[in-house]
């Protein structure tokens, strides 16, 4: 714990934001830190609380409750109290190989299930952390970790996302010769591509991703494993693969006018505005001047509103199928589950500061898509839903008679999830996939039906968050290094 009476003495104090209408006008990091001298006051409010849920990492009732990797957060708060920084590091690297990246793109699992958040703010947890690994950083103590031996075995991770980072991070530290194969033309995967610059800066991503090739991981891009190379060249060249692909397939909207042009998938816009940002060129979708719609809420419809409005769009509307959250946890809801709570992101706050209001409009269905003789997008067709009474035989949900409208739109974002991942590599492996298509394997040995074949992350558990595919990652290295191990010969 921190200070015995700490929870008592401080008040939370969360990380600033950059005011909305400045931060909108670039694609800098918005977060501002708060001090340490504040910061470690924060730390002092961890409680010794006997059961610290916040590292539990287990699932309640199919939710989510405590830290996936299992973080020692007492114990880093209590040395941040303290103004141990370095030993806070080196407790925060025990457990969790990308802080800096769980530390501004996590939700915080750990912060609802804190203790004192049963009836006041939980611990900063996750803003801590993040200056822990920074700090680290600046002070030159994150340095390349080489290891003393090899052992002569080797394996190809497929897939440079945080799952197969963290696999091939711990494979490389168990002394392996590991390569990473990426399709992308930059190693990160969803962290290069998927989530935008302004919540997680790529200069962060590259500092990890170049201290990980100081320790001997290597790197080869735009390898599309099943068309650049085969599942049995990657076999025969290597004692173990590991699949980290991800979830890449999108969910998609098949209604009336789909083909209308002005209709794009999230990720597609997002990867081509991030890649426009790094190569200096133009983004290959733009939101600039249009009237933007954003289907799909979750981090990824946030990431496209914010976006948009920084492109420049015109007007911004995010249309939510389901309901409204309640403000607090339903009895249905309990502590140490995540609470299923309404929050205001950076995107709705910096749409609201924009043009006047929260962009959500909830238990919204689009019924069709609106175009002009040329086939261009020109509007959405939408209609109101009530999930208190069922669609027979079609949705838990029916349509509000008259409530049915035209909204303008000149630009559609789909960000309505992902179904698994690309079938190419369960293909050209021969590998069993799950009825969601995700590729088969347990979470007790990570091993596909294919010999010396693992699979982590989304490809395997399904869409999730960066700090479950930092888990399974872990996770998975260790039963692929116990398996290339088990087959060393000794002397």
């Amino acid at each position: 714990m921190g200070k015995p009476t700490g929870f008592m003495e401080f008040d939370r104090i969360d990380d600033g934001k950059r005011p909305a209408l400045e931060r909108v006008g670039d694609f800098d990091e918005f977060l501002v830190q708060i001090g340490d001298d504040k910061l470690q006051t924060q730390g002092a409010r961890c409680m010794d609380c006997g059961v610290p849920f916040c590292h539990t990492g287990e699932l309640i009732g199919r939710l989510a409750t405590g830290c996936p990797v299992n973080n020692l957060i007492p114990e880093w708060n209590h040395l941040v109290y303290q103004g141990k920084w370095r030993e806070a590091l080196d407790r925060l690297h025990l457990t969790n190989n990308f802080p800096e990246f769980t530390g501004r793109v996590c939700p915080a699992p750990c912060e609802g299930s804190c203790v004192l958040g049963i009836n006041e703010p939980p611990v900063t947890i996750k803003s801590i952390e993040r200056t822990i690994v920074d700090r680290g950083f600046e002070n030159g103590w994150v340095v390349p970790r080489i290891p003393e031996t090899r052992s002569g075995k080797t394996v190809a991770v497929i897939g440079s996302g945080p799952a197969g980072l963290a696999a091939a991070d711990m494979l490389n530290q168990d002394g392996h010769e590991v390569t990473v194969f990426e399709r992308d033309d930059r190693i990160g995967g969803l962290l290069m591509y998927g989530i935008p610059n302004m919540k997680l800066d790529k200069d962060i991503v590259q500092r990890r991703l170049d201290l990980l090739a100081a320790e001997g991981i290597v790197f080869k891009t735009g390898v599309n494993v099943g068309e650049t190379i085969t599942a049995e060249e990657l076999k025969s060249s290597f004692d173990a693969v590991m699949i980290c692909v991800g979830a890449t397939k999108p969910r998609d909207l098949k209604i009336p006018g789909r083909s209308l042009n002005g209709i794009h998938f999230a990720m597609d816009f997002l990867r081509g505005s991030t890649s426009s940002l790094l190569s200096q060129t133009d983004a290959p979708i733009s939101a600039e001047g249009k009237n933007v719609v954003v289907i799909g809420g979750g981090d990824t419809g946030t990431d496209c509103i914010g976006t948009s409005i920084r492109q420049g769009c015109k007007s911004m509307v995010n249309l939510e199928i389901v309901t409204r959250p309640p403000d607090a946890r339903a009895a249905s809801n309990p502590w140490p589950q995540w609470p299923l709570i309404f929050r205001t992101d950076y995107g709705h706050a910096e749409a609201a500061a924009k043009f006047g209001q929260d962009p959500r409009q909830f238990s919204m269905e689009t019924v069709e898509f609106i175009g002009d003789n040329d086939w261009n997008l020109t509007g959405l067709k939408i209609t109101e839903v009530d999930w208190t009474a069922e669609r027979a035989g079609t949705a838990p949900f029916s349509r509000v008679e008259g409530s049915e409208r035209v909204i303008e739109a000149d630009l559609v974002f789909l960000a309505l999830g992902f179904l698994g991942p690309d079938p190419i590599i369960a293909e050209g492996f021969g590998l069993e996939t799950d009825a969601r298509e995700n590729i088969l394997a347990n979470t007790k040995d990570y091993e596909t039906s294919q010999p010396g074949v693992f699979a982590a992350g989304d490809c395997r558990r399904g869409q999730s968050l960066v700090v479950w595919a930092i888990r399974e990652g872990r996770q998975a290295a260790e039963v692929c290094s116990k398996y290339l191990n088990s087959s060393v010969k000794t002397c």
